[in-house]
């Protein structure tokens, strides 16, 4: 059971599968989200904090959300921005989720109608509300019908 501290801030990430899945980041240990070019997504980065802990999310292929991961490192610059202006973090996976939420899950549960994977479908780095948080963790952990 992953514990939410006082303090700590909870995101959703989304990555394509087919470019950086779940997998691919449980064989590295430690990755860097990196390669992000919206404004909003970039603040969200930049605002990350060491430990703070995000959803990992299949975008594009599977559409959901699959794991937790926490921040490692916060605060650095994207290594694939020659300019040095986008910002980026060190990720570690924590848990792989019980059973996968899928987007049609989230989108048919009214406590997640606020969401910003709804509201703002195509932002790839969102904060979580830990209301919005524990009803996932749930949906993920309840039985499969």
């Amino acid at each position: 059971m992953i514990k939410i501290k006082d303090g700590m801030a909870l995101w959703l990430m989304k990555s394509e599968p087919d470019a950086y899945s779940w997998d691919d980041l449980v064989a590295e240990g430690e990755g860097t989200w990196d390669g992000v070019r919206n404004h909003l997504a970039a603040r969200n980065l930049r605002t990350m904090k060491e430990g703070d802990l995000a959803f990992f999310y299949h975008s594009n292929i599977g559409l959901e959300i699959v794991g937790v991961i926490t921040i490692s490192k916060g605060g650095i610059t994207d290594p694939t921005d020659p300019q040095g202006k986008w910002a980026a973090v060190k990720v570690k996976p924590v848990e792989k989720l019980k059973r996968p939420v899928t987007l049609k899950q989230i989108k048919a549960t009214p406590e997640l109608a606020d969401m910003d994977l709804i509201r703002q479908s195509r932002l790839s780095v969102s904060a979580v509300k830990p209301d919005e948080w524990a009803r996932i963790i749930a949906m993920s952990e309840a039985a499969t019908a």
